[in-house]
């Protein structure tokens, strides 16, 4: 994909706390990445969840239940 406009802000304001994310502020990346895991972003979640890297399909439901 091409540089992101948006990267610097999206740095900022990016909740994932993996390590060595690659993708981190990529926000299109990030959620073409996640899908095609059947996962979702860490911006999805609460804080408390996304810890715990469960970025489930599953997870998010019972969140919102």
């Amino acid at each position: 994909m091409a540089d992101c406009p948006n990267l610097k802000k999206n740095l900022a304001r990016c909740p994932c706390t993996w390590p060595d994310c690659s993708r981190k502020g990529k926000c299109c990346e990030c959620l073409h990445y996640h899908l095609a895991h059947r996962e979702l972003p860490a911006c999805f979640f609460p804080p408390e969840v996304e810890r715990t890297y469960d970025r489930s399909f599953a997870r998010f439901a019972a969140l919102h239940k």
